[in-house]
């Protein structure tokens, strides 16, 4: 029996990967975004789309409905959709951060509990989080966005032993670098201006961009390496509660927990001016 998976957010990188890949192993694949317009590549290649807005509960209601009423089941959803909001805190729009976590999180959680009751009825299912190393470290000029996936790790810990009873197995992604164009939304987000934290979220910009663009580039990998481990999530009959992804997040986690909080932050001053 072919089996029909729900992906968020596959407009571009990780997500569309995840189709493309997924559908190649002979998937049921329901790529979905804000704007179906950008699915027209994966339409071509055989993906069904569905325009999916995760901060919408109309939006995710009607998309849920038009996959069951497609094809009968769902056996999996990755929560993929999410973005960066970065910038020293006090300096952020918290309407801003609002709409992140309205995106990275609570839209992850509302989703996962419309499918949940297809899942539980045909007592199997798997639900796939994209968080992120910065789930377990922080970064200065980041808080928004990590506390937006210490959330995610959260939320993926207590669904885990929730649904187990279920037949419903929930894994955690955790990647390091992925070379997509994350880094562009990292500069549209971040604030501009004068004030006293000018000179550091300009910082924080450059560092994100060397981060990508840099020699630092060589400890990522593609978003078709996310893809590939997600695959594995969905098909391992007994999975890992979470897997990293890329050199760079278990070396990063590493070095967090080795250095303690001090000696991060003495390591951070060397990447990042302390404002002031």
């Amino acid at each position: 029996m072919t089996k029909t998976v729900l992906i968020t957010g596959c407009s571009s990188g990780i997500g569309a990967a995840t189709a493309s890949r997924l559908l190649d192993s002979g998937w049921e694949v329901w790529a979905s975004a804000r704007r179906p317009e950008t699915l027209a590549d994966l339409a071509a290649a055989g993906c069904r789309t569905v325009a999916l807005d995760v901060t919408d509960e109309g939006s995710m209601s009607a998309a849920v409905d038009t996959v069951l009423d497609g094809s009968g089941r769902l056996d999996a959803l990755v929560n993929n959709a999410g973005y960066s909001q970065s910038g020293a805190l006090e300096s952020l729009d918290v309407d801003d951060v609002r709409r992140q976590f309205e995106t990275n999180v609570f839209g992850l959680l509302r989703l996962t509990q419309l499918v949940l009751p297809v899942m539980r009825e045909q007592r199997s299912g798997r639900i796939v989080n994209i968080g992120s190393m910065g789930g377990k470290l922080t970064f200065p000029g980041g808080g928004a966005y990590h506390a937006s996936k210490y959330a995610v790790e959260a939320l993926s810990d207590a669904l885990r032993y929730e649904v187990s009873g279920f037949g419903i197995k929930v894994v955690l992604i955790e990647p390091g670098l992925i070379t997509t164009n994350f880094e562009a939304a990292v500069a549209a987000g971040m604030p501009t201006g004068e004030g006293p934290y000018a000179a550091f979220n300009e910082q924080v910009q450059a560092a994100t961009t060397e981060a990508y663009d840099g020699p630092m580039a060589r400890f990522g990998g593609p978003p078709e390496a996310v893809a590939k481990v997600i695959e594995k999530a969905l098909t391992k009959a007994n999975p890992k509660p979470r897997y990293t992804v890329t050199i760079s997040a278990p070396a990063a986690m590493a070095a967090r927990k080795v250095l303690g909080d001090r000696g991060w932050d003495l390591a951070m001053r060397t990447q990042f001016p302390r404002p002031e």
